[in-house]
């Protein structure tokens, strides 16, 4: 296993953190943030697209730039150290990637040199109001209908689906012997007649919205990968997007502890800066070591999907334990901020809501533990 950055990696890291230090810097995620009508920069967006971000994992036969999954991480972990607003994982990690593995050649020429180029956003629409992560919680149903599928029932927590162009949603279309059969996945227009989208309040305000669809008419050309068969798909995204979830949380476990270091060596008290008493030393000691170790358990996951090899214990592994950390590490960097660390004015809380909100994405740590439970031969 070999999880060292390549050389064109740390250039990509560099590149990233300038960029996105000087484009969006803690006051525009703020305004972001209170933005009720988008919540992310178009001006922004139309830029990582020409620096090829969209299309990074895109096959350069559809107009990207054919690079690597850990490549990717790498990215994420940048714009989680920068707390991007955005719908970067949603549109490349819901979207690119599921037509990428399950589009037919036609779907493949149609959406993903658009995805590159920064023209499209997608999304997509898994879990419903039971909060269920497994194939059991699918009950939206999609009824065939000549040439066409009529959806009916409710989707929550979909990731900026207030400014998708398309959103890819888990339907269930028969009932089969197990949970996972009669799954199908369809990709929808968001502006389909009877698609009604809500933006939810949420603690990391993040543009999380419930979608509705009332009797919402998809072509069959819209099914993506086989009818009846789509649940794989799904996991390939749960599977990805802890990963991309993951990275992001490292970026901002970082910036975290950086912050805390910087303000501990200015803060003083009893004529001493307060990062000079050894309790508070013994904290950040312990802030830094549960960044490093989850940095390490993150990228060899990242490695091992890049690689194409086996990877859902380690994906579970890493995202059950980065869920926790994350939330402990800037947790105590509001703790050791003092009275600041919990005004709005100051960016520490900015990480301690996105780490809460991070938690559930993708899966929460219970859930994720299940999975290596499983993995490791237990059964309930």
């Amino acid at each position: 296993m070999n999880i060292a950055f390549s050389e064109e990696q740390e250039m990509l890291r560099k590149a990233a953190r300038d960029f996105l230090t000087a484009e969006c810097p803690k006051k525009k995620v703020k305004e972001l943030e209170e933005d009720e009508v988008k919540g992310y920069s178009p001006e922004i967006w139309k830029k990582m697209a020409d620096l090829g971000w969209q299309g990074m994992v895109i096959p350069e036969e559809y107009k990207g730039q054919g690079m690597t999954f850990q490549d990717c991480a790498v990215l994420l972990e940048e714009m989680g150290r920068n707390i991007l607003p955005g719908p970067f994982i949603c549109t490349v990690i819901e979207g690119a990637y599921p037509i990428m593995d399950a589009g037919t050649e036609e779907q493949k020429k149609e959406f993903l040199p658009r995805i590159a180029s920064g023209e499209l956003i997608f999304t997509m629409a898994q879990l419903e109001p039971n909060g269920l992560f497994d194939a059991s919680g699918i009950t939206v149903k999609a009824t065939h209908k000549g040439d066409q599928y009529i959806l009916e029932g409710t989707k929550v927590f979909v990731e900026m689906a207030n400014v998708a162009n398309y959103i890819i949603c888990i339907a269930r279309t028969a009932k089969g012997a197990s949970a996972e059969d009669g799954i199908t996945v369809f990709i929808i227009d968001a502006k389909s007649h009877g698609v009604h989208i809500e933006v939810m309040p949420t603690i990391g305000m993040d543009k999380l919205c419930e979608v509705q669809f009332k009797n919402v008419s998809v072509p069959a050309k819209n099914v993506l990968g086989k009818v009846d068969k789509g649940w794989p798909i799904v996991e390939n995204v749960m599977r990805r997007g802890a990963i991309a979830k993951c990275a992001e949380s490292i970026g901002g476990m970082q910036a975290a502890v950086d912050m805390t270091v910087a303000y501990s060596k200015e803060r003083v008290q009893y004529d001493r800066p307060i990062g000079a008493f050894q309790a508070l030393q013994h904290i950040m000691a312990d802030m830094w070591t549960a960044m490093q170790t989850s940095r390490y358990i993150l990228y060899q996951a990242a490695w091992m999907e890049s690689e194409g090899m086996p990877c859902t214990k380690e994906v579970a592994m890493a995202k059950a334990y980065i869920n926790e950390k994350y939330k402990w590490v800037t947790e105590k960097g509001v703790l050791l901020h003092g009275a600041i660390g919990t005004s709005r004015e100051h960016d520490i809380p900015l990480y301690f809501r996105r780490a809460k909100a991070a938690d559930i994405r993708y899966g929460g740590t219970d859930f994720q533990r299940e999975i290596v439970a499983n993995k490791i031969g237990l059964v309930s």
